[in-house]
């Protein structure tokens, strides 16, 4: 069994963790809504692909600038080295800024809900309209209300084998489907790089991922 793909997420500037991070990671997502200015050193100092993200508040991030200005930062992401930019399925002009992304950079397309987990059927259409509309990596993250949530989230990831797919479910209540995510068949799973500076309810740490996977996969 391959090794379980593990992307840190980047919340802030501090270097001297995000390096202690790297060599357990596969990949970072740098949260250019979190770190606001000057995130754009960051990606210098990485040794490992990374993803950029620019969530607006509506998404669980706190961007709170206009659409524009939101796009702007995503696109000198792909100049600074970006290999995949994270951008939403309900963006506006989308599929222009999938053009865009996509001459420079892999788009990953993102659905969130805060609210529950939809029904299997509904999140299998919600991946048909992200792949239609150019995503190389499709991802879904809902809202775990009970544990069977855990199981219909993760089918979805075997409802697309051929695809690049990261699907798993927030809050405590969603934490298996985290850890299960890329030992399905999932692409990768999201963790923090410390306690506390987690980027959504439910996320573990890279460290607690790694002692995990270790166990299930050594």
């Amino acid at each position: 069994m391959e090794r379980p793909k593990i992307c840190a997420v980047i919340v802030n500037d501090d270097l001297k963790t995000i390096k202690e991070a790297e060599p357990s990671v596969d990949l970072f997502e740098v949260r250019i809504d979190l770190i606001d200015e000057g995130w754009q050193h960051l990606p210098r100092q990485l040794n490992k692909p990374w993803i950029a993200c620019n969530r607006t508040i509506a998404e669980g991030g706190q961007w709170r600038e206009n659409e524009a200005r939101r796009i702007e930062p995503l696109l000198q992401a792909t100049e600074l080295g970006a290999g995949t930019i994270d951008i939403e399925l309900n963006t506006k002009n989308l599929e222009n800024i999938v053009k865009i992304i996509k001459k420079t950079a892999k788009c990953l397309l993102s659905f969130h809900d805060f609210e529950r987990t939809p029904s299997l059927n509904e999140m299998k259409n919600i991946v048909r309209k992200q792949l239609k509309a150019g995503a190389d990596i499709c991802k879904v993250i809902t809202t775990a209300r009970e544990f069977e949530d855990n199981l219909t989230i993760l089918q979805l990831i075997q409802e697309f084998p051929d695809i690049k797919i990261i699907a798993s479910a927030m809050r405590p209540l969603g934490l298996m489907s985290r850890i299960l995510c890329p030992l399905v068949g999932g692409e990768f799973t999201y963790a923090a790089i410390e306690k506390g500076k987690e980027s959504a309810q439910g996320q573990m740490t890279v460290s607690e991922m790694r002692r995990i996977y270790k166990m299930i996969a050594p």
